[in-house]
């Protein structure tokens, strides 16, 4: 859907929120023609110095707000001694991403001093980390071991040629999704993203463009979101679509030539056997 005027605008989507336009000011004759990108919640001419203030949930911020005035105005050491383990998925956000800037639930492990983020996990990285990247190496391994690099299988030994370079492309690409930037967007707060057709969204407090939905696991508006995916961490947005996609070829033909080489595998050594 593409919004073409500058009139107030009300869009429900799939994920049950409703987003509203605040009404404009019909007189303002003199900012309905200027068509420049929306102003940020920090400004377009900000400083390289001031980071990015992203557009995620405005829950979420509250109650980031509420536990950091409790720790600060708390003295109390038995109010302050807080279990160490709440067996939920935060345990491993607190352990694991303890030094990266979290941003809703992406965590960004490394970025330009602007705030873009250049590595950063997704919200379901765990299962990522310790489920899919396993998973891979573990099963390739083992029919490396068994199969390809196993001189009594019968196997070429230029077959490793092939298959080595198959399992190195298909974790690059999986690290393309998992630590690319989905397609986050700053907060726009600005009347003039209304002008050129942007709607509003509460649940973030901002602005956003037709294409753009907020993601309820990773809490922030991303730019043409599509889904979450738990097997590569994070959310699929426009900036690792393409990524995503090259993943999901490459680790189909790997696992078909898995599959293909123990099959034939079990039948090489039943005719060895007769």
């Amino acid at each position: 859907m593409t919004a073409t005027e500058a009139q107030p605008k009300t869009s429900t989507e799939n994920n049950g929120t409703n987003d509203e336009i605040p009404q404009i000011d019909a007189g303002d004759d003199n900012n309905r023609g200027d068509q420049s990108p929306p102003t940020t919640a920090n400004g377009n001419d900000a400083s390289p110095s001031v980071k990015k203030i992203y557009a995620v949930s405005v829950r979420w911020e509250r109650e980031q707000e509420r536990l950091r005035q409790e720790r600060n105005s708390s003295t109390d050491p038995v109010t302050n001694k807080r279990p160490c383990l709440t067996f939920t998925i935060e345990d491993f956000h607190k352990y694991f991403c303890c030094c990266a800037r979290r941003v809703g639930s992406f965590f960004f492990l490394l970025e330009k001093k602007d705030g873009s983020p250049i590595i950063v996990a997704g919200p379901c990285w765990p299962f990522c980390t310790f489920v899919t990247v396993p998973l891979i190496l573990v099963l390739s391994a083992l029919v490396m071991v068994f199969i390809v690099f196993n001189k009594d299988s019968g196997m070429p030994w230029w077959f490793a040629l092939i298959y080595c370079p198959i399992l190195a492309f298909v974790m690059v690409a999986l690290f393309c999704v998992s630590c690319r930037d989905p397609g986050l967007m700053e907060r726009v707060d600005d009347l003039e993203a209304a002008e050129q057709g942007w709607f509003w969204n509460e649940q973030v407090g901002s602005y956003r463009p037709a294409g753009a939905m907020y993601c309820r696991e990773g809490k922030a508006l991303i730019k043409d979101f599509d889904h979450v995916c738990p097997w590569t961490g994070t959310g699929i947005g426009r900036d690792n679509m393409l990524s995503f996609k090259i993943f999901v070829f490459s680790v189909n033909v790997l696992c078909y030539l898995s599959v293909g080489l123990v099959i034939w595998f079990v039948f090489f050594v039943n005719l060895i056997n007769k």
